[in-house]
């Protein structure tokens, strides 16, 4: 039986068992999310672009991104039919506020609540990308009041003393640079055990990565650099399954780019650029110098907000160059550069594509959590289900395995640890990425290479000269090929 149907299985059985009780509820809400969208947080340390981020994925412009109220608030964007936003008053029932869209971004009426009487918002908003996943906006971590960052921990982590799962499926994780705060809290979201977050479910993201270099144009070369030597670190490697950079403020403009700004950007292009480079040295000399570029001071602050330094210099270059002719192929290109397309590309392979392995564990961490704090007659059957659901489900085998090389445990040659990552689908599900083959590779060809792997780990799995731990991953690394030449087309 497939995972995802063992997994509606047990939560049935045990809505037969329950039925009645006073955690029915609880139980049918945990159904209910099993066929919602993935959840997928977006934390971070303050000022670190979670919601320029967010909107970037989005695609407009809707959670705020200044220092106002609603950026105090655990705030969930969600699918939906209607325009809408509930407020959660701590102890009290939900109520729909008014809102209104400045400039794109919502404004929220709280009627008089303070934000630290409100548990959490919920935005339904239609939108194709939030069929994909909804969306969790948290105060930043680190926070100066210590009431914000706590609703961000509690949200998001495992608490030792408390039988509760955790709303979030995954998390990306912004930071701007390696901070032992950052550490500490992606450890409190991992856990060792299958059916809690681990390192899987987390990706790490090199916020405003056009900042790194001040602007320059070869900012996001820079960034990726050192998102590359971050992606390696051990202290990261262990808690976050890689590192991107992402530079939030130009994808989100890039969603919402318009001609009329293309325009004021073409004035720009026009410079040598020795004096774009002139123009550029501040944001004070790109606002009160050369008069004569014909754009008012009104308008290149407003380009500043949206593109900040780096943005105007890449699209001034792209211009110049004729590389783009519209607003529309600009924004292509910027949301190239941003590094949203590739962080897109990871979330599809890493999280997407995982979809029915996370969603399955979340919900078996909270039917567990269930069964343990509230017994009845009938619900250890229900905990020996989910126990033997945990022990043989092959894809909780791949992310033992992945989390146990990413914790050292398992150890080896750097290239044979690198195949066993990739093999147990830790760069993507998909067979080609599992076998490193390029998408349009033949079903030829992916047989040819899973064979060849499954031969190679059968060997290792059975060498008396293999480690205990690497024999151990290796036979789930044999697993995974077997099920690659079962159903190429398998995730």
């Amino acid at each position: 039986m497939a995972l995802v149907d063992s997994t509606r299985e047990a939560l049935n059985h045990a809505l037969g068992i329950y039925r009645g009780t006073s955690a029915e509820y609880r139980l049918r809400t945990v159904a209910e999310r099993f066929d919602e969208p993935l959840r997928v947080a977006i934390a971070g340390r303050v000022k670190s672009g979670k919601s320029t981020l967010l909107n970037a994925l989005v695609g407009e412009r809707l959670a705020p991104t200044d220092a106002g109220e609603c950026t105090r608030i655990v705030t969930w964007f969600q699918d939906g039919h209607t325009f809408r936003v509930d407020v959660h008053p701590r102890g009290l029932r939900p109520r729909q506020a008014r809102f209104t869209r400045d400039d794109g971004v919502l404004e929220v009426d709280l009627a008089g609540i303070s934000p630290d009487d409100i548990d959490q918002m919920v935005v339904t908003w239609p939108s194709q990308a939030l069929r994909r996943a909804t969306l969790i906006d948290t105060p930043g971590i680190g926070s100066l009041t210590e009431s914000l960052a706590r609703r961000t921990w509690e949200l998001l982590t495992v608490q030792d003393d408390e039988d509760e799962d955790v709303p979030a499926d995954a998390v990306l994780y912004l930071m701007k640079h390696l901070h032992s705060g950052d550490v500490d809290f992606l450890r409190a979201f991992q856990d060792v055990e299958v059916s809690r977050p681990n390192p899987i479910n987390a990706i790490g993201i090199l916020s405003r990565a056009d900042e790194i270099a001040v602007g320059r144009i070869d900012a996001m070369a820079s960034a990726r650099r050192i998102a590359g030597r971050l992606s390696n670190e051990p202290q990261l490697r262990r808690v976050v399954q890689t590192v991107l950079p992402v530079a939030g403020l130009l994808a989100e403009t890039a969603a919402t780019l318009t001609e009329v700004e293309v325009q004021h950007l073409r004035r720009v292009a026009a410079l040598t650029p020795a004096e774009v480079d002139e123009l550029l040295l501040s944001s004070d000399r790109f606002v009160n110098s050369r008069p004569e570029l014909g754009v008012t001071d009104t308008d290149r602050l407003k380009l500043l907000e949206r593109f900040g330094i780096f943005g105007i210099r890449v699209c001034g270059a792209l211009l110049r160059r004729g590389s783009v002719n519209n607003a529309t192929q600009l924004a292509r290109e910027l949301l190239d550069r941003s590094g949203l397309t590739e962080l897109n590309q990871v979330l599809g392979s890493l999280f997407f594509e995982r979809r029915d392995v996370l969603k399955s564990r979340s919900a078996l961490l909270a039917l567990g959590a269930l069964v343990r704090a509230e017994p009845v007659p009938g619900s250890d059957r229900v905990a020996a289900e989910l126990e033997q659901i945990v022990a043989s489900a092959h894809p909780f085998n791949e992310l033992r395995v992945l989390s146990a090389v990413r914790a050292g445990w398992v150890t080896g040659r750097p290239e044979v640890m690198a195949e066993l990552e990739q093999l147990v689908g830790g760069t993507g599900t998909a067979a080609h990425l599992r076998l490193g083959l390029p998408p349009d590779a033949t079903p030829e060809k992916l047989r040819e290479a899973a064979l060849s792997a499954l031969t190679r780990w059968q060997r290792r799995a059975e060498n008396p000269i293999t480690s205990y731990e690497l024999a151990v991953a290796a036979r789930v690394v044999v697993r995974s090929c077997e099920g690659i030449l079962a159903d190429p087309d398998r995730r």
